[in-house]
């Protein structure tokens, strides 16, 4: 594995749906130990944007107290049980957690129900235009902005604490959008096997680097560092020119996509690591 770091610088409103369940959420063996089984509740909830309204999913701890808030911006098929899954796993740890549905403009979630997707069908790659082309570059900024103000509109957000914002695939340049337009209430960013983190295009997100303050990880997957192997470089150097602090990561054998359960890539050690690096980043991160 290919490590490079750059430290340089410093009541949910509508659809209720709660219920309690028991989950367990097990760090990688870098932050080795039993797996931990706390009560989570769930709520369906809607979100009020500047675009409209966001069909979304709550999780945090139960029982009296308040935590750190966490965004999780989904990859390309949005909203659906494994993202569920990964909200449930995350406010087990002690975390305020939206997983909201991207496409919230053109369809709710689940966007693609049960229907099994090809990217090698022409048909199936038609879906995808009408559900991105809404998510521009300013859009992802409103809905960011929206996100936040929900989550700390949350009895149970510790609002003084730093928030956090995870993204997989295309939610990793989100990440980095979300935590350039909130610079001083988003504390930690993760993107796994993001795409299209550098470009040559004026609105690259690598280029947001100096609205940022965060602290990143980037967990990059092998065969993206192939088909872009300046990506990593060029983001390191960004954090270093802004004197920010990145760690960036190439995941040798892991595959686009690795990070989500139930996909043909999925990479079980390596999407343990992955979320051992995430939990130790918001455990540094987010006070």
């Amino acid at each position: 594995m290919q490590d490079d770091e750059t430290s340089n610088g410093p009541d949910a409103a509508l659809s209720r749906r709660d219920f309690a369940l028991l989950t367990g959420a097990a760090g990688a063996a870098a932050m080795a130990g039993p797996a931990q089984a706390a009560e989570v509740v769930e709520t369906d909830v809607m979100v009020k944007t500047a675009d409209g309204t966001c069909d979304a999913a709550l999780f945090h701890p139960a029982g009296k107290g308040s935590w750190p808030a966490v965004l999780i911006w989904t990859d390309i098929f949005g909203l659906r049980p494994q993202f569920r899954d990964m909200g449930r796993r995350l406010a087990a740890q002690g975390y305020v957690v939206l997983v909201p549905n991207p496409f919230y403009r053109t369809r709710k979630a689940p966007v693609f129900g049960d229907a099994p997707f090809d990217f090698n069908n022409p048909a199936d790659r038609a879906k995808l235009p009408p559900l991105t082309a809404p998510l521009t570059p300013d859009a992802v900024t409103r809905d960011s902005k929206a996100f936040l103000a929900f989550l700390d509109g949350q009895k149970v957000t510790n609002s003084k604490a730093k928030a956090g914002v995870q993204g997989y695939c295309m939610g990793g340049p989100m990440t980095m959008r979300a935590a350039a337009a909130l610079p001083d209430r988003i504390g930690a960013g993760a993107s796994f096997h993001g795409g299209g983190l550098v470009t040559d295009k004026p609105d690259s997100p690598h280029l947001l680097v100096p609205k940022i303050r965060a602290r990143f990880y980037f967990g990059i997957a092998s065969n993206d560092d192939q088909k872009q192997p300046d990506a990593k470089d060029k983001l390191k150097a960004a954090f270093a020119a802004a004197n920010r602090t990145a760690r960036i990561e190439v995941y040798d054998g892991a595959l686009h996509g690795w990070c989500v359960p139930g996909s043909a890539v999925y990479n079980q050690p390596a999407a343990e690591r992955a979320w051992g690096e995430l939990l130790a980043l918001y455990k540094a991160a987010l006070v």
